[in-house]
């Protein structure tokens, strides 16, 4: 036996890094890139990187609509993403989601995304950009995801 405990049981930091549902929320609204996961035809997943926004307060996207990831999810509206930041282990921190896609093909609604990710990731949106979005969204769909699971960690919070 060790002085930490008996050899070969290691510590489970899980709860440790957990991330608050404010620590999540906070996390998301940063500038990052996520990584969306949706299933093939014959089972096998389908990753993509993705620029995310937000739309009626869900993580949403926007893709052409003949794309592979709008057809896998005309098929099956299940969808798994994560969002990650660090480069050491100690730095680490992400959000995984898991849910079913929302489809939205309402003009309006697709133009709110297209603003919110517009201002992530390009700057401030006015009146002016709104030509460039909407040219963005030509025969595009937006995934909207309604999440039933969060999985999180921080591990920041381990030093």
């Amino acid at each position: 036996m060790s002085s930490t405990g008996p050899v070969g049981r290691g510590v489970n930091q899980r709860a440790q890094v957990r991330m608050s549902a404010e620590e999540v929320e906070a996390f998301l609204a940063e500038r990052h890139n996520m990584t969306m996961c949706t299933l093939n035809h014959d089972g096998t997943i389908h990753a993509v990187a993705m620029w995310y926004g937000f739309l009626e307060g869900c993580i949403a996207i926007e893709t052409k609509a003949k794309s592979q990831k709008a057809r896998n999810l005309m098929r099956n509206a299940e969808m798994t993403a994560l969002v990650e930041a660090g480069e050491r282990y100690d730095e680490l921190r992400g959000v995984e989601l898991v849910g079913e896609v929302e489809l939205v093909d309402d003009p309006g609604r697709r133009l709110e995304l297209g603003i919110s990710v517009y201002e992530r990731y390009q700057g401030p949106y006015d009146d002016e950009k709104r030509p460039v979005v909407e040219a963005t969204l030509n025969k595009r769909v937006v995934a909207k995801l309604h999440v039933r699971r969060v999985v999180s960690w921080d591990h920041r919070k381990l030093s």
